[in-house]
């Protein structure tokens, strides 16, 4: 990035993006701060004189994972997922061509809460059918140049098939860089090897991520600088690709070991280019560029879609001018793929009091664009949305599939359709697997609304929400599959409310791909049964084999609006009920803010949930986690409680529970 480009970006996102030199993350931290961050680095050596509050400066080069306190708290524990993908929504999305890649800034540098936060403002990110690598981006150099990610952004990515990538930020000196900094990142060792490249690979490893982006913004170097720059670039894919781990490059030093970016793959950075997986390239393309990039790599036996060209959403989002048939043309082969930079525009440029439908109402905006319906995506607007141009992926290939439409926030937390916490929240591991198309509606009469809907749920903090009046019969796609049907023992749950109006239902499936793209699947229909407030209805796919492809609903209203809300969505065989964790305790405590940590369940467990039990047998939501250790802030003693009593269980993938692991705490 250049500096005057860099300099507008950080005025404008300095509180969020905590890029800025010398900003902290929290101010006036307790002597006896518990609470776990995400955790960053510098490559060695530290700056002179003493962090500011709230900060932590500590070097990478000394890290060891046996040392690393937080390490429990941080350590993803969902495994990347495969994807596949369908045939697409609409006649102009291509699979195999462009790819997209996001740079996102989920929060500060330092300060930044390892399992979410008491708080539905967050960037809880649902489109990842349409992202191939996400990017924790953050750094500065008042807090730490390199950025290990938060462990629930990792396992709702991975859940989803997607990648996440740490960040190795150099910056400019024009805000604060030290050109030792980038010598202490490449320093060799006696036998010619570069430790901190198997430091970083070590730290990906132990943390569950996927790799490394290295952005190398400090000027001054040159050419044995550049040298040694390249040669740990290439360990580190080496040593990363053995534990299936990538790099990606960003276009800014240049094989003299100056900063220049070139808005280009050429000869003044093909070579780091060739040392890592792919490469960012710098904001400054041009349409001819890009031509002569993706030309380029090919003659270096690359792929022209290795290449992200940086497409900055920062300051303006979907009013960004952008020349789209420069990377995705629409009467021709792709160019390169796609590098969004800064994508949670969607929510920071929304008012202070935005709500997780006002954010998602504009993250739809900017995935699928101003039709809100993949399948008949608007062509004309000058947003063009990545479902106009990339076919989207899916992951649910396997049984048992269930959901409870949890996007990884909400304003209260429900169980079983009755609120078990009125707090706010936010935690990404907690996000279930989203569909990948929203929202496909096929109906002949008005369209009506869907959205994630956070006033009410079944489990979790959100629910599908249908409003409208259906003056003809809609089928809304939910997810595209790949599930056998095994036996006659195979059934679809749905649990389902209507508010208002009513509606006939029915579970509408396909078990063959449709014969073009933009084509509607061929379904079968399943009557489902209804009644008063939240109902569970069991659907036997009875004369149906092979695999479902496709799983709907479809609605038939009476010409009256109607409200309908999906709460969960399950499709199994015979459920099983998870084993228990075991040695559940409390780890360390300051008044009433407490480290928990247990032995995980035997076999697969979704996640844990944590309750507090009150004295009259009332269980109380503190949090969920994928990890095996959670933080509790903020607990006091109930009147007359001489200690505090704790429930944990294990969740499964069908969100059955299993028995509770128990501990008490005393005041």
């Amino acid at each position: 990035m250049n500096l005057s480009r860099r300099t507008v970006l950080f005025a404008s996102a300095a509180a969020a993006a905590g890029l800025v030199p010398g900003l902290s993350g929290t101010a006036g931290a307790a002597a006896r701060d518990l609470q776990p961050h995400a955790s960053y680095w510098y490559p060695d050596s530290l700056p002179s004189g003493t962090p500011g509050t709230g900060i932590t400066w500590r070097s990478l080069k000394a890290w060891r994972a046996e040392d690393d306190t937080d390490l429990a708290f941080n350590a993803a524990a969902v495994p990347l997922a495969a994807r596949f993908t369908p045939t697409p929504a609409n006649t102009t999305a291509r699979s195999g061509q462009a790819r997209i890649q996001s740079l996102v800034s989920f929060g500060p540098t330092s300060g930044n809460p390892s399992q979410g936060a008491p708080t539905a403002d967050y960037y809880a990110l649902t489109h990842w059918s349409y992202v191939d690598e996400l990017v924790f981006w953050g750094g500065s150099s008042g807090e730490g140049l390199i950025l290990a990610p938060n462990a629930p952004i990792v396992d709702a990515a991975h859940r989803h098939g997607v990648p996440v990538l740490g960040n190795i930020f150099l910056p400019p000196v024009a805000y604060g860089g030290q050109l030792q900094w980038t010598r202490d990142l490449v320093q060799k060792d006696a036998t010619g090897h570069y430790p901190l490249a198997a430091q970083l690979v070590a730290v990906a490893d132990a943390y569950g991520f996927d790799g490394w982006f290295v952005n190398a913004e400090t000027s001054g170097g040159n050419t044995a600088l550049a040298t040694d720059t390249r040669g740990f670039v290439q360990e580190l894919k080496a040593l990363g690709t053995a534990k299936g781990q990538r790099v990606t490059w960003y276009d800014s030093m240049t094989a003299t070991g100056s900063v220049s970016w070139q808005g280009a793959l050429n000869s003044q950075n093909q070579a780091f280019f060739q040392a890592a997986d792919s490469m960012f390239v710098d904001f400054r393309w041009s349409k001819s560029t890009l031509a002569s990039s993706g030309t380029l790599a090919g003659q270096l036996g690359r792929s022209r879609y290795e290449l992200w060209a940086g497409v900055d959403v920062e300051s303006n989002g979907t009013s960004t001018s952008v020349n789209w048939d420069a990377i995705v043309p629409s009467a021709s082969a792709h160019v390169v793929s796609l590098g969004f930079y800064r994508p949670e525009w969607t929510r920071n440029h929304l008012p202070a009091n935005r709500t997780p439908g006002d954010f998602h109402a504009a993250d739809d905006l900017f995935w699928t664009g101003a039709s809100l319906d993949p399948a008949k995506p608007n062509t004309t607007a000058s947003w063009r949305a990545p479902a106009l141009r990339v076919a989207d992926r899916s992951t649910v290939d396997s049984l048992p599939f269930a959901t409870v439409f949890n996007t990884g926030h909400g304003l209260k937390w429900y169980e079983g359709g009755e609120v078990t916490s009125d707090t706010a929240w936010n935690h990404l591991g907690l996000q279930d697997r989203l569909p990948s198309r929203r929202w496909v509606v096929r109906t002949s009469g008005a369209r009506p609304s869907v959205t994630f809907d956070f006033a009410d749920a079944w489990r979790g903090g959100s629910s599908v929400l249908v409003d409208g009046t259906l003056g003809a019969p809609a089928t809304l796609d939910l997810y595209e599959t790949r599930l056998p049907v095994g036996s006659s023992e195979t059934v679809v749950e749905l649990t389902h409310r209507t508010d208002a109006g009513s509606a006939q239902v029915e579970l509408a499936v396909a078990t063959a791909e449709p014969r073009a793209p933009g084509q509607a699947p061929s379904y079968t229909y399943f009557p489902v049964s209804s009644g008063d407030g939240w109902q569970t209805s069991t659907v036997r796919l009875t004369g149906l084999s092979g695999t479902v492809r496709t799983l709907a609903v479809r609605l038939t209203g009476s010409g009256s609006p109607v409200r309908w809300r999906l709460g969960a969505l399950a499709v199994k065989n015979a459920p099983a009920e998870p084993a228990a964790p075991t040695d559940l305790r409390v780890t360390d405590a300051d008044g009433g803010n407490l480290r928990f940590s247990w032995q995980p369940a035997a076999g697969e467990v979704r996640h844990y949930e944590l309750h507090r039990v009150l004295a009259d047998g009332t269980r109380r939501f503190l949090g969920g986690t994928c990890q095996r250790a959670y933080y509790v802030a903020g607990l006091a003693a109930e009147q007359g409680e001489s200690a505090a009593r704790f429930e944990l269980r294990a969740v499964g993938e069908l969100y059955t529970e299993s028995t509770a692991a128990t501990t008490t705490h005393p005041w």
